[in-house]
């Protein structure tokens, strides 16, 4: 017979993503049932900050209601409708409109799915798809980077350089190969200045490029800022270096901005702030501040003539979702954009960057702390036991989740991933609820310090 509490019907019926099942037997869920503003408030009543937006997405915060009225006015009028076959709806047309009037670089079409991972997949895909109709169809190996986050599909978690991401899957498609994440505190040589940093690992690119075989790696994949890897920001001159290289060998660029994309970093697409110009572009989370599930693959116009060709020669692209272009999601979605506009959402982050920023980094000399970083309103404490030598914590006394536990307590909600605690909270958040942040984040440091 089941239970009446929605804590234990979790634990009897519901098997969650990302978590340990047999912990989670045992201690059972956080429920949340409702959300205000920056705020989530559980199943008990307390009210927490929301310091990791969701998962980096509810940018809006939790209760933004022309998000919910969009959605709700759209499903009167025309709930659900297949975009194959030269079908089309308003929302799903303005909204693609709107992303490519936005869009860095030059991008001429839009592909909509419903999740980050499924985005990256499509164009893992269409990476693919474009070199075969070039009449290179070994030219399909892929490059990413160590410690990045693309998804959990079979296609996106082999691109996934987390090595937890592929633990106990057997994921063993080849042709995905990672080089050096740009972390200057863990990968650069001591005394490397961030320039010379930044020249090794393109050059370390092209090795890898030239290892392989140029004309057999078709495209190199990032994320402006490495979000779910720790928050990783690299140098100045990184990117400017790795585009030399992958133009050098004719490699396309494909940008990750599931995360950093809608300000996240201070710039409305990470690729703008790191003087990224992809041939691709795939982005979610904030695209709907994560009230409908929805993303976005945009194309430069140099690769949608050639896919174009070829879908005319197979007569008809073998390619899409049911729910893509949703017109639910694609309403929403474009209501989060006038809003991202009204708010001047760039502005607004750069406003709040200082003091998010430099508090975090307040912590730098704490004891228990290796290195602070970040960039916009996302930032990360890494955890060190040794600071000279930076040597991490022994696995097992699990530090920055006992950090997240502390923080909970304080009625802040941040993320403990590994050695690391990261904060990406909505990007609607007030000074003073920055200050709550780093008022509870300071207390909770010193508390675990104590404890160890």
């Amino acid at each position: 017979m089941l239970s009446n509490s929605a804590h234990d019907r979790d634990i009897e019926g519901h098997m969650h993503p990302q978590t340990d099942a047999r912990l989670h037997e045992k201690v059972g869920p956080m429920v949340i049932q409702k959300g205000d503003g920056i705020y989530v408030i559980d199943s008990e009543g307390n009210r927490f900050i929301e310091g990791m937006a969701g998962l980096w997405c509810a940018s809006l915060g939790f209760s933004e209601r022309r998000l919910a009225d969009a959605a709700y006015q759209q499903s009167l009028s025309l709930p659900y409708q297949q975009i194959f076959a030269h079908r089309g709806n308003q929302p799903t047309i303005d909204l693609a409109q709107a992303l490519l009037a936005k869009s860095p670089g030059s991008m001429s079409k839009v592909l909509f799915q419903c999740s980050g991972s499924e985005a990256v997949d499509t164009a893992i895909k269409l990476v693919w798809y474009y070199q075969s109709a070039l009449g290179r169809p070994e030219k399909r190996k892929i490059i990413s980077r160590q410690k990045s986050y693309h998804g959990t599909t079979i296609a996106s978690a082999s691109l996934t350089g987390l090595p937890n991401m592929h633990k106990g899957f057997g994921i063993s498609i080849d042709g995905f190969i990672t080089v050096t994440a740009p972390h200057a505190y863990r990968n650069a040589k001591p005394g490397e200045s961030d320039e010379a940093f930044a020249t090794r690992l393109a050059a370390e690119l092209e090795e890898t490029i030239l290892r392989e075989g140029p004309e057999t790696i078709g495209a190199f994949f990032a994320e402006p800022v490495m979000g779910t890897g720790g928050v990783l920001v690299p140098p100045a001159t990184y990117f400017d270096k790795v585009q030399a290289v992958l133009k050098k060998y004719d490699i396309l660029f494909v940008a990750d901005e599931v995360i950093c994309g809608f300000g996240r970093t201070g710039a409305y697409w990470g690729c703008d702030r790191m003087g990224i110009k992809p041939d691709m572009l795939t982005c979610a989370k904030g695209l709907s501040s994560a009230y409908f599930p929805i993303s976005a693959l945009l194309i430069s116009d140099a690769i949608y003539q050639v896919l174009a060709d070829r879908t005319h020669e197979f007569g008809g692209f073998g390619h899409g979702f049911t729910y893509g272009g949703h017109p639910v999601g694609a309403a929403v979605a474009l209501e989060a954009v006038k809003i991202y506009d009204e708010m001047d959402i760039v502005a607004t982050v750069k406003a709040l960057e200082p003091q998010f920023q430099d508090g975090l980094r307040r912590f730098a000399d704490h004891e228990l702390i290796g290195e602070v970083r970040g960039i916009g309103l996302m930032g990360a404490l890494e955890f060190v036991a040794d600071k000279s030598g930076k040597l991490p914590f022994d696995p097992s006394l699990k530090v920055a989740q006992r950090v997240s536990d502390e923080l909970r307590k304080r009625g802040v909600l941040l993320r403990a991933l590994g050695d690391t605690l990261v904060c990406a909270p909505p990007l609607i958040i007030k000074p003073s609820e920055i200050d709550i942040i780093l008022q509870a984040l300071g207390e909770s440091l010193d508390e675990v310090a104590a404890s160890l």
